[in-house]
C-alpha cells in the first residue's frame, strides 16, 4: 500500500507519532487490536504496533521512538519524513491480538510498549470490556498518557517509578477474578518480571500474553547448525547470529523485510530439526507443524540441527 502521510506530532520525549492515509482518502482496511503495521523507512523496513482504532479506520496511527543506536529506521522517520510523502506500508497484520472471552483485561505497559496496549483500550472501551492498566514510565518520556487516562479513567494506574511501580504489580496479579487476561509490553526485563511473577502466583501460561520489541531483545541464543540439504552445506550459527545473516554471508539471497520476525517475508521451510520459534508471524497452529520457520529470529532447540531445503 502507498500511503500518506497527514499528520506529525511529538508525542514525548524522543517519540513522534505518524498517521497515514490513503491519498484519495478512502477507508483502509481494518485491523484487530495488537496489530503492527510494516514500514518502509529507508532502505529498512520495520514494524510498528498501530495506536489508532481498527473499526473502518481513515488512518493508521504508530508511534516511533527514536533509536540512534538502531538500524536507522526510527532516526528515517524522525528526521525524514514529512506530512504529504507517500510511503510503503504492508496492511496491519495481528500479533498481539486480545481474547474475546476474557473475563477481564489486565493491561501493563512499560514505556513506548504502551503503543499495543494503547489498541488494546480502545477495543475494550468499544465493546465495554472489563479492563484495568498499569502504566510505568521514566518521568518526561510518557507517552499516550492522557489517551490512557480517558480510555481507562480509575482504571489506569502510572508509576514513575519503579519500586511504586513493582509494589503495586504483585498485588494486582495476586488478586484477580478467574478468566481473566494479562497483556504486556515494555522493557525485555520489565516483561520478563512481569510474566514470572504471574506465574509464580498461578496465573495458567495460556492467559499470560507479551509482546517484545522485535530481534533485538531477543536473547543472543546458543550456537546451532543449519544444514542445507540441496547444496550438502552445513552452516554453523553463533551466538548473535541469525540464520539468515548465516545464509547471506554464505552467499545466499533470502527475501527478507522487516528482519524482526514480524512480517513473514523471510519464511523458510523447514525438513527436519526442531526450531525455538520467536516470531510474530507464523500462528500457533503452524508452528506446531514444525514445517517453516522464520530464520531472522528463531533459532534451533538445545542439540537440534536444522535442515532446510536449500
Amino acid at each position: 500500500m502507498k500511503l500518506v502521510v497527514t499528520s506529525i506530532a511529538e508525542a514525548a520525549t524522543g517519540v513522534r507519532d505518524i498517521a497515514f492515509a490513503a491519498p484519495d482518502g478512502s477507508e483502509l482496511p481494518g485491523f484487530v487490536p495488537g496489530s503492527h503495521l510494516v514500514v518502509t523507512a529507508g532502505e529498512r523496513t520495520n514494524a510498528y504496533s498501530v495506536t489508532s482504532d481498527g473499526i473502518a479506520p481513515q488512518n493508521y496511527s504508530i508511534s516511533v521512538l527514536r533509536i540512534e543506536d538502531g538500524d536507522g529506521g526510527s532516526r528515517w522517520l524522525h528526521d525524514r519524513v514529512s506530512i504529504g510523502d507517500v510511503v510503503d506500508v504492508e496492511p496491519p497484520r495481528s500479533a498481539f491480538p486480545p481474547a474475546a472471552r476474557a473475563t477481564k483485561h489486565l493491561l501493563v505497559a512499560g514505556g513506548i510498549g504502551v503503543t499495543p496496549i494503547l489498541s488494546h483500550l480502545r477495543a475494550a472501551r468499544r465493546w465495554a470490556r472489563k479492563v484495568q492498566v498499569l502504566y510505568t514510565f521514566r518521568e518526561g518520556h510518557a507517552a499516550h498518557v492522557d489517551e490512557v487516562v480517558a480510555l481507562a479513567g480509575r482504571q489506569a494506574e502510572l508509576f514513575s517509578d519503579r519500586r511504586s511501580f513493582t509494589e503495586r504489580l504483585d498485588l494486582v496479579l495476586a488478586d484477580q477474578p478467574i478468566g481473566t487476561h494479562l497483556y504486556t509490553c515494555g522493557p525485555a526485563g520489565m516483561i520478563d518480571h512481569v510474566v514470572e511473577t504471574a506465574a509464580t502466583v498461578g496465573w495458567p501460561e495460556s492467559r499470560i500474553h507479551f509482546e517484545r520489541f522485535g530481534a533485538d531483545v531477543l536473547d543472543a541464543g546458543d550456537r546451532f547448525a543449519v544444514r542445507l540439504t540441496e547444496s550438502g552445506t552445513t552452516l554453523d550459527v553463533p551466538s548473535g547470529i541469525s540464520v539468515l545473516e548465516a545464509l547471506e554471508d554464505n552467499g545466499l539471497t533470502i527475501p527478507n523485510r522487516c528482519r524482526q520476525g514480524v512480517c513473514g517475508e523471510c519464511r523458510l521451510p523447514l525438513s527436519a530439526g526442531t526450531p525455538v520459534h520467536r516470531d510474530l508471524y507464523l500462528t500457533d497452529e503452524e508452528k506446531g507443524l514444525g514445517d517453516a520457520f522464520m530464520p531472522c529470529v528463531s533459532r534451533a532447540s538445545e542439540g537440534s540441527t536444522l535442515e532446510v531445503p536449500l
